[in-house]
């Protein structure tokens, strides 16, 4: 595994934080091309059980004894901190916070799909019962005599091409409607991306195998991700080559994410270098307070658990909750989420025991 883990990332943290966004950014995307646009709802959900094990994984055995304990070897002794754990568990927080704050304006943007779908089910229902009036009308006067009947059918012809051309905009509404939430869908994208990138930058700055264990998180999340989000855009009326366009270009925020945690790590680094040399020893001090030796990159890897906390049990496990009311389709589902998602713990499990 080390070897694995050295090979595909051979150099400085900055370089492999690069590589590792190259990773998890291109090769799902060229998955996509292998993908069919109507990719059964079972077969995801089961792909995204097994990224809900990997990036709870990597929370709970990475990220969050790291973010509390640091860079621990055996036979090192700990010295707790109880005003670094305060500030670390507040990052945690933030993180989980910022992702909330995200979700619930794209969400309200979007305007939600309970609205279009009775605003869609309303029209229709205006529709029937205008056409049974209608119905029933010419159906009562029927015997009369031929030119009265002639004279509603067309004044019934004008008010059905005018009910038809009253309802052309309300058809082309919600397809701007929809395409609208497709748009959104790629902004939310590329902030996610931006943040996957922020985590690169940070794993790898903490350490090689923090950043490696992350990455493998991240590209086994991005798969059914990337696959989920191109199926909405597929559905919303985007030819494939362009949906795949789409899903390479909201790549770019990933390599944003990694440009500034670089920057975030650097600028930290220089300003603990800067102490050593006044004061002749390192002596670390999270935003001037003394009592929290901390530098402000250290927040970046708590941010990132709990924007991966967020993302895991709010944003993707509600989906593995919904069931069809069919108990042995159902329970099947269910034992093949539960096995994936095992699958996942355990590969982030065997990664940690072998760093």
């Amino acid at each position: 595994m080390k070897e694995l883990f050295a090979f595909l990332f051979p150099g400085s943290p900055m370089v492999n934080s690069l590589l590792g966004t190259t990773y998890i950014s291109l090769i799902p995307n060229l998955l996509l091309y292998f993908v069919p646009p109507d990719i059964k709802p079972e077969s995801l959900n089961t792909l995204v059980a097994f990224a809900v094990g990997g990036l709870l994984g990597d929370v709970f055995l990475h990220l969050l004894p790291h973010s509390f304990l640091g860079e621990v070897h055996t036979g090192d002794f700990v010295v707790a901190n109880e005003k670094k754990n305060v500030v670390v568990g507040l990052g945690i927080f933030v993180g989980f916070f910022i992702f909330f704050c995200i979700d619930k304006v794209m969400r309200v943007l979007s305007g939600g799909e309970g609205g279009h779908s009775h605003s869609h089910g309303h029209e229709h229902g205006e529709k029937v019962d205008g056409e049974d009036e209608h119905h029933h009308h010419d159906h009562k006067h029927e015997h009369e005599d031929s030119k009265d009947s002639t004279l509603r059918q067309r004044k019934g012809n004008k008010e059905q091409e005018v009910a038809t051309k009253e309802e052309a905009p309300a058809k082309k509404e919600i397809s701007n409607s929809i395409k609208l939430s497709a748009y959104l869908n790629l902004i939310a994208d590329a902030t996610h991306n931006f943040t996957d990138g922020l985590a690169m930058a940070a794993s790898f700055y903490t350490s090689p195998a923090i950043g490696a264990t992350t990455t493998v998180a991240v590209f086994f999340h991005e798969i059914p991700h990337e696959v989920g989000d191109y199926a909405i855009l597929i559905q919303s009326g985007f030819p494939r080559s362009k949906a795949m366009m789409s899903q390479f270009v909201t790549a770019i925020g990933a390599f944003l994410g990694t440009f500034a945690g670089i920057a975030i790590e650097e600028m930290s680094k220089t300003g603990a270098e800067s102490g050593i040399g006044n004061g002749g020893e390192s002596k670390l001090a999270l935003f001037g307070f003394e009592s929290i030796p901390m530098r402000a990159g250290d927040l970046v890897i708590p941010f990132t658990a709990g924007g991966f906390l967020y993302i895991a049990t709010v944003g993707v496990i509600p989906e593995l909750l919904n069931v069809s009311g069919k108990f042995a389709k159902d329970a099947r589902q269910f034992g093949s989420e539960i096995v994936a998602m095992l699958i996942g713990v355990g590969m982030m499990t065997i990664i940690a025991l072998n760093e």
